[in-house]
């Protein structure tokens, strides 16, 4: 059965999609920005303020389901430029220092709002 997953600790979704949807004890995490979830304004200018906030985010909708960082097995992570990619590793790996998750990364034109930085996640308990 499908839930919708929705938490004020996190940014509204900004669109026709919802935050995270959780199916067969699979969690499927919208791509987060650096969005802070009380103004949703932007937080930050680098790409290591970025990331934190977005680590932020993901982890507030993790916790909200029920899920810990550690049931992240997948993560897909956009730049807006990969000469930012050690910056936003640097701040990622703090958020997963054991058995990181499977990850791709890439650079991509542009992201929502000027973002530096879009993670989406999936997590299985």
């Amino acid at each position: 059965m499908k839930k919708v997953i929705q938490t004020a600790e996190a940014p509204d979704a900004v669109g026709p999609y919802s935050q995270a949807v959780e199916i067969n004890g699979i969690l499927y995490i919208s791509g987060q920005i650096a969005l802070d979830p009380a103004s949703g304004s932007m937080v930050g200018d680098t790409i290591a303020e970025q990331t934190d906030q977005v680590m932020k985010n993901v982890l507030a909708v993790l916790e909200a389901a029920g899920y810990r960082s550690d049931d992240v097995v997948k993560s897909t992570c956009y730049l807006s430029d990969m000469n930012d990619f050690a910056g936003m590793n640097d701040i990622y790996s703090r958020y997963y220092p054991e058995n990181p998750p499977a990850r791709a990364a890439f650079a991509v034109k542009e992201l929502p709002g000027g973002a530096l930085v879009e993670i989406e996640a999936i997590a299985i308990q």
